[in-house]
């Protein structure tokens, strides 16, 4: 064979490897994306002055007078309704930022609802936010196969999740879970999955007037 003969077969093996290597890197980065995706044990929100002390459990507290303001949360729901946050003020309003997508927030939605329907009545609500699902069908599909019943504003590109102060919360740790006290202020926050028993944890504090 020919040294000119030759030069295409090295030219293509050349080739072969470097598209090779390409896709190989575009894998694991995809993969580190759905790992950074939804996250069940995040405890870092970012810098910012946002009061938060948080402790051996992951559950992060802000005193009064050290909170920050939440920011105006409103628009269309996963089920075509609408949401204004605004309008609880006065309750206690328990956050928590899910996606159809992610393993920790299947694991956590029964609790939410059990512990929802024991405190809705003294003064709670709940309201999700739905981040990251391209369409309102996967995550109707998890309200419905998880018997929530609290709404969730639909926020797929994370706008929402953006309004709060710098170091509320962490847009890659999905679930993320807020406790915003009646003057409308983060009171707690915590960046992971919850069980019944953290989450009653969290919020039981602020269901008594706060001294």
């Amino acid at each position: 064979m020919s040294a000119a003969s030759r030069a295409p077969l090295r030219s293509n093996r050349t080739a072969a490897r470097l598209i090779g290597r390409a896709v190989l890197a575009a894998a694991a980065a995809a993969a580190a994306l759905l790992v950074s995706a939804c996250s069940s044990g995040g405890t870092s929100g970012g810098g910012g002055q946002t009061g938060f002390i948080t402790g051996a459990d992951g559950i992060a507290t802000a005193k009064q007078g050290e909170r920050a303001d939440a920011p105006e949360l409103s628009g269309k729901t996963v089920d075509g309704g609408q949401v204004d946050v605004a309008d609880f003020k006065g309750r206690i309003v328990v956050l928590n930022v899910w996606g159809s997508w992610c393993g920790p927030c299947r694991a956590e939605a029964k609790n939410l609802e059990t512990v929802y329907k024991d405190v809705k009545d003294q003064g709670v609500q709940f309201v999700g936010i739905n981040t990251r699902d391209t369409s309102t069908g996967p995550a109707r599909a998890f309200e419905k196969d998880y018997g929530i019943t609290y709404p969730s504003l639909y926020d797929p590109t994370g706008k929402l999740m953006l309004r709060f102060a710098k170091g509320t919360l962490n847009p890659q740790a999905i679930p993320s879970t807020l406790v915003i006290d009646r003057d409308g202020k983060v009171a707690a926050r915590t960046l992971q999955a919850l069980s019944e028993e953290k989450l009653r944890k969290m919020l039981d504090p602020y269901l008594q007037p706060e001294k």
